[in-house]
């Protein structure tokens, strides 16, 4: 392939002098027309602790792509803070941010004719986003993760954003003070960087690794660490020889490569995210990935590090013992993980790992011999509730089978209203609907209802289950992603108070009890519930597909 396959449409031929003259306004000369031109995208914002710093970190990978022969031009996209969205209207820009970051990066190379791409992201939705854009391109690409936040400290004990959701759960239940509430809000987040713990940036970050679209150990030292110097060195050299190479995401981006991100999210506890974003990413490349595939390996693969929110431990002590590489090797050696795959240092996954040990005497990654788990952290259940199936974190989970009478909801804040005025009750199933991709619109993320229950003391004697989706922080017993959902007509948008819930992780099910003629007597009487929408969230509810096949708001790649 030509490294300069795309840039020569403008640094070359008379017809593009007035082109050029626009780029030498910004100080370009000869010899940067001659090069291959890289773009440089990064989330950087002031909304977010998790880009905060992105600005100054897409400017050394500039530099570095300038110093190894490249010509470097860095753009920005949008961002939406999952933390600071949480628990009202501004989350349901979150998941469609994702759709938003994958446009706009596409738009900003298409018009710019930029030959390869580095990919700079924080935040939860700007991670897929991104890997969307590069497997949509195929071009030449990097990916880099911004990088984890420092834990922080709170009575001698490390705390993350998690701990915070939960004290406002514990403050309404009245087990902590307001000062205690205070000390812990002032505690959790020390600096710039992704949350701490297992949650859905971090579990994208160790998918980018897996995939093979990041280079080997870059997604765990923190946003703030000087380690992360030397990576932009290693990203600046690595795009520049995958340009010289030709090698291109769709030589990455296998069957394969997607079933070593799902098995690498099973692996640690990983957000139930990864069953939109791998789909979502996949659908870029005519690469199915559904359901039944995240079931299957997560019931392969054991849980190899034990990481918030089900383990005891968060991404810094994952970097102290030596980052992703350490739990691929453990997965490597388990059988799980697929080493012919190619990945981004022009090696394979095999190659990239060989000389990775597991340390001894440290309890953060196990090998297979002493897995935390014989099976994975993600379960798929199916059922009369659940017809196209719904999305357990089972990680850490201690009760995985719950019966119950329903609690119903139309919304969040219906539901947030019942569990803070303590109407939820020891044994309850909370169900809440018209949160999906299409109902919601924007499928919501339940952190702050599910932290409220947990801080109640209730997280084991309540089930809830909704159209929506989770934060990477929720644990419990929750089942996300059910299809088909509400909006759309599906069984969740029939259940009533009352009737009778069971959860079963262990066979996979989700029902309720429910005769199928009373069922069809429901479905005769049900419409969707009105409503006027504007803006984005008209666009997005008109083209968003289903949950289970990624949420994805385009047909998948041109046909030749």
């Amino acid at each position: 392939m030509d490294p300069r396959h795309k840039s020569r449409t403008i640094t070359e031929g008379a017809d593009k002098t007035a082109n050029r003259s626009m780029l030498r306004a910004m100080g370009l000369g000869d010899k940067d027309m001659t090069q291959s031109w890289v773009g440089v995208a990064t989330v950087w914002s002031e909304a977010t602790p998790c880009n905060v710093n992105l600005h100054e970190q897409g400017q050394q990978i500039a530099e570095a792509v300038t110093a190894n022969g490249a010509t470097s031009r860095r753009f920005n996209t949008i961002s939406v803070s999952d933390g600071i969205a949480m628990g009202h209207e501004g989350m349901k820009a979150s998941l469609i941010s994702r759709e938003v970051i994958a446009d706009s990066v596409e738009l900003m190379m298409r018009a710019h004719c930029y030959d390869g791409l580095v990919g700079l992201a924080g935040c939860d939705k700007s991670l897929p986003g991104m890997l969307m854009a590069m497997a949509r391109l195929d071009v030449p690409s990097v990916f880099l993760y911004g990088g984890t936040i420092m834990p922080g400290r709170y009575k001698d004990k490390d705390v993350t954003i998690q701990d915070a959701f939960e004290a406002a759960g514990a403050f309404a239940a009245g087990k902590i003070t307001a000062e205690e509430l205070h000390a812990i809000e002032c505690a959790v987040c020390p600096g710039a960087g992704a949350c701490g713990g297992q949650y859905t940036a971090n579990t994208m970050a160790c998918v980018a690794e897996a995939l093979g679209m990041a280079l080997p150990g870059s997604s765990s030292p923190p946003a703030e660490s000087e380690d992360r110097t030397a990576l932009f060195e290693q990203v600046g050299k690595q795009i520049v020889a995958a340009l010289n190479s030709g090698l291109k995401p769709s030589d990455i981006l296998t069957k394969k490569a997607f079933e070593n991100a799902i098995a690498v999210g099973a692996a640690t506890g990983g957000s139930t995210n990864i069953a939109l974003h791998l789909p979502a990413i996949a659908h870029e490349l005519g690469i199915e990935i559904n359901f039944d595939d995240i079931q299957r390996i997560s019931h392969q693969t054991p849980i190899l590090a034990s990481l918030r929110p089900g383990g005891q431990y968060v991404m810094l002590d994952l970097h102290k013992v030596g980052g992703v590489p350490v739990v691929l090797k453990a997965m490597l050696d388990a059988g799980v993980l697929h080493g012919d795959v190619m990945t981004i240092t022009g090696k394979t996954m095999a190659e990239n790992l060989k000389d990775v040990v597991v340390p001894p005497d440290q309890d953060v990654v196990h090998t297979a011999d002493r897995a935390f788990s014989p099976t994975g952290g993600l379960t798929i259940v199916r059922g009369n509730l659940a017809p196209h199936g719904g999305v357990i974190k089972t990680a850490g989970v201690k009760k995985v089978v719950h019966t119950g009478p329903a609690r119903v909801f139309d919304s969040e804040e219906a539901t947030m209203a019942a569990v803070q005025a303590r109407e939820i009750v020891r044994g309850d199933v909370v169900v809440i609907r018209y949160e999906g991709p299409k109902g919601g619109p924007g499928m919501r993320e339940m952190l702050g209802v599910t932290s409220a229950i947990v801080g109640q003391g209730l997280g084991y004697d309540v089930a809830l289950l909704t159209d929506g989706r989770f934060s990477g922080a929720t644990h419990g017993l929750m089942v996300g992603h059910v299809c088909p959902e509400a909006f759309d007509g599906g069984p969740i948008a029939l259940i009533k108070d009352g009737d009778i819930v069971t959860v079963d992780a262990n066979t996979n099910s989700l029902t309720f009890d429910i005769s199928d003629d009373e069922l069809a007597a429901r479905r005769a009487n049900w419409e969707p519930p009105k409503r006027h929408l504007s803006g984005v969230l008209a666009k997005y509810a008109a083209q968003v597909g289903p949950a289970s096949k990624g949420a994805v708001t385009h047909p998948g790649p041109a046909k030749p």
